[in-house]
């Protein structure tokens, strides 16, 4: 992307695949365990109502696990918005002092005054360089609109 592009997206690579798989084999599992629920002698007598909930209850493990698919960061000429797991933000680029990559980081950051700084989790480590060209594309965007 050059600098005058209209927008940048970018969303983490490897830990969708990983989720993704994650939440299929947990689902999977708790089928399992559901329909097994009745097949021992135990001495516990399992219900049909059991078996329901334990479905449900992977489904929730599994809903769980794609939430760490979410992660995105959104950046145009005017700012840049980050949407981790739970939450999304706006920054206006003039809020920006860097984007930074810190050694032994397991995702970028956006650095502010006073130290603080706001983690960019859709920008990972185990990305490679799709992470490295996507952090030089975000500086590009930074140096292009404080240098109005």
């Amino acid at each position: 992307m050059n600098a005058t592009s209209a927008q940048l997206v970018v969303k983490p690579r490897k830990i969708r695949l990983v989720c993704w798989i994650s939440a299929v084999i947990v689902m999977a599992l708790f089928i399992v365990v559901a329909l097994l629920l009745r097949q021992g002698d135990t001495g516990v007598h399992f219900r049909t109502s059991d078996q329901v909930s334990m479905v449900i209850i992977g489904f929730l493990f599994s809903v769980g696990i794609l939430l760490f698919t979410t992660p995105r960061v959104r950046a145009d000429a005017d700012g840049i918005e980050v949407r981790n797991v739970l939450n999304s933000k706006r920054f206006a680029w003039t809020q920006v002092q860097s984007v930074g990559f810190p050694d032994g980081a397991p995702w970028a950051r956006l650095e502010f005054e006073h130290d603080e700084y706001h983690p960019m989790l859709a920008i990972q480590a185990t990305d490679g360089m799709h992470a490295v060209q996507s952090i030089r594309e975000l500086r590009a965007l930074h140096k292009l609109a404080t240098e109005k």
